[in-house]
């Protein structure tokens, strides 16, 4: 054999094993960042690949080509985070890219504490805030009129049992009959084959307060049938924290499913030593097998409408029902010795946190927008009335529940509960953009930091938790709670929701006084391939999708 010629045959050969050993061409190769694959362990430098919309290979892949390559030294490369508790399935369809989420690296928006985008009624539908943005009536419809809009971030669903219980029996305090019990029932079975993820309440609430545990007990075994979870808003995160987990442990038990405790918190000074306890009944809980895990937000106020303040009685027959006996002087006398009374029947804001420490948030009234940022105290020397007068005179004035923050929580516990190995995260907020209409209220810092937040300021200044290991309960932790799959993990076959950041500057910049400001340090988000993300830049890419549940029926 001539020497040229078997100078060309090893040629060939060797081309052939190069192929064949792993010289391949992909869309995308992510290079020589520090893999944190979601599981907890320690990072790896390494590349990953992507194709279509999953990833392909993860390792040393020098060889290989791409379409396109991000080149992430230094930087960390992790899963896309899971945003437990969002509120953003309107801000959602009103700017589709959720900025002040994306920001953060959260691919994955959870809806439906206690209220979901379906199944609605027609005369629900006049309740929203702008009607004619309703297009659909059941859950799965809005989540498919969401994606069609066009969305960067990836959304599920929880069906929300206050949903179901205005859809079958109104906002009246009373148990439902038998019928109006399997109707309910009916609705959850349609909403969990159409992708639910199962069930979520929220207990403080009218309506949702007027249900029994029995009641949510049925509607929970539903759920379970479809492989699908409880997840709530106790009937109590202060004063009556012991009963309020006991219910939702005896839910799972009964229903047999998980249930999830949203946002964990030990509300009101009173109540801030009672963590020891309460995490010794979830930890009991855990190890008699029940499936028991909680999710927070990283700071030491919560969020929710003024009429918190309010024991749930004067919110039956719903909010028209609330303003004309806020009008009234005798039911308007009787609210306010309510108010203030100290009480374990239900949730009291305004003790809970004192006139000082409430802080109105957003109007909808344009004549009363000039109080937001001021506390209940300030505006009640400014208008020379009580505090709970100004509370009650606000919401008759404003016609609504009135947005606003409650500091009751101690910093202490939140480090405590991060520490926990089965707690997650979630903003409790919209995702919005940082402009136009969003500029008018005066949010929670926690919808453009919470997650910035966390692996800034405890992870990195006070390394409270590792790295690793904060990314594991932002990704594989809800992800395995929620029942999903191929997703929450950098893993061979999984979806490429993907975020590369500094852990050296990723911070979160949003304050009480000035909310409005973006977090930094996240430099490239990818969402099912797709990069929505590039320099902290959004690309304008909306390749966000339904995220379905285990019960779902094509």
């Amino acid at each position: 054999m001539p020497a040229l010629f078997r100078i060309f045959t090893v040629f060939i050969i060797l081309a052939g094993s190069l192929s064949a050993h792993g010289a391949e061409h992909y869309d995308l190769i992510i290079r020589g960042g520090m893999l944190y694959d979601g599981s907890g362990t320690a990072p790896q430098k390494a590349d990953i690949a992507i194709r279509g919309d999953r990833i392909a290979a993860i390792g040393s892949l020098a060889q290989d080509t791409a379409e396109r390559m991000v080149h992430a030294q230094g930087k960390a490369v992790a899963p896309g985070f899971i945003n437990m508790l969002s509120w953003a399935p309107i801000s959602l369809l009103k700017d589709g890219r959720g900025l002040s989420d994306l920001l953060q690296g959260v691919t994955l928006e959870i809806f439906g504490e206690g209220m979901s985008m379906g199944p609605i009624t027609e005369q629900m539908v006049t309740t929203f805030e702008d009607p004619a943005l309703v297009k659909w009536r059941s859950l799965g419809e809005y989540l498919d009129h969401a994606v069609a809009k066009g969305i960067s971030p990836n959304i599920a669903s929880f069906v929300g049992a206050s949903t179901l219980r205005v859809h079958v029996i109104g906002r009246e305090d009373r148990a439902p009959t038998a019928e109006e019990l399997e109707k309910m029932q009916k609705l959850v079975r349609e909403a969990m084959e159409e992708g639910a993820l199962g069930i979520g309440s929220s207990l403080i609430y009218a309506p949702a307060f007027f249900a029994d545990t029995d009641e949510l007990i049925a509607l929970a075994k539903v759920a379970a049938d479809y492989g699908g979870s409880y997840i709530s808003h106790m009937r109590s995160e202060g004063n009556g924290i012991e009963k309020a987990v006991d219910e939702l442990i005896t839910i799972a038990r009964k229903a047999q499913l998980p249930a999830e405790i949203y946002h964990l918190k030990f509300a009101g000074k009173d109540n801030w030593h009672k963590f020891d306890a309460i995490i010794e009944k979830i930890e009991a809980a855990r190890a008699e097998g029940l499936k028991i895990t909680a999710d927070m937000y990283t700071y030491t106020a919560g969020s929710t409408g003024l009429n918190a303040t309010m024991p749930p009685w004067a919110l039956d027959g719903g909010y028209k029902a609330l303003f004309k006996r806020l009008a009234d002087p005798a039911e308007r006398a009787k609210i306010r010795t309510a108010m203030l009374s100290p009480s374990d029947d239900w949730e009291n804001f305004y003790l809970a946190s004192g006139p000082d420490k409430i802080m109105v948030a957003g109007f909808k009234n344009p004549d009363l927008r000039h109080y937001v940022g001021k506390s209940i105290a300030e505006i009640s020397a400014l208008r020379a009335t009580d505090p709970t007068d100004t509370i009650m005179d606000l919401i008759l004035e404003d016609k609504s529940r009135v947005e606003t923050v409650y500091f009751l929580m101690s910093e202490e516990n939140i480090r405590r509960k991060i520490k926990l190995p089965w707690v997650s995260f979630g903003s409790d907020a919209e995702a919005l953009s940082a402009s136009g209409d969003d500029l008018k209220a005066q949010p929670h810092p926690r919808t453009y930091g919470n997650f910035a937040r966390l692996l800034g300021k405890y992870v990195r200044e006070e390394k409270v938790i590792s790295l690793a290991e904060a990314i594991r309960r932002l990704t594989s932790l809800p992800a395995s709670n929620l029942n999903l799959k191929s997703r929450g993990k950098l893993a061979q076959g999984y979806f490429a929701d993907i975020v590369i950041f500094d852990p050296e500057t990723i911070a979160d910049k949003a304050r009480f006084a000035n909310p409005h400001q973006l977090s930094i340090g996240m430099e490239h988000v990818f969402v099912n391939g797709t990069q929505v993300i590039r320099q902290g830049q959004h690309t304008g890419a909306m390749p966000g999708r339904v995220v379905r549940g285990p019960g779902w029926k094509p």
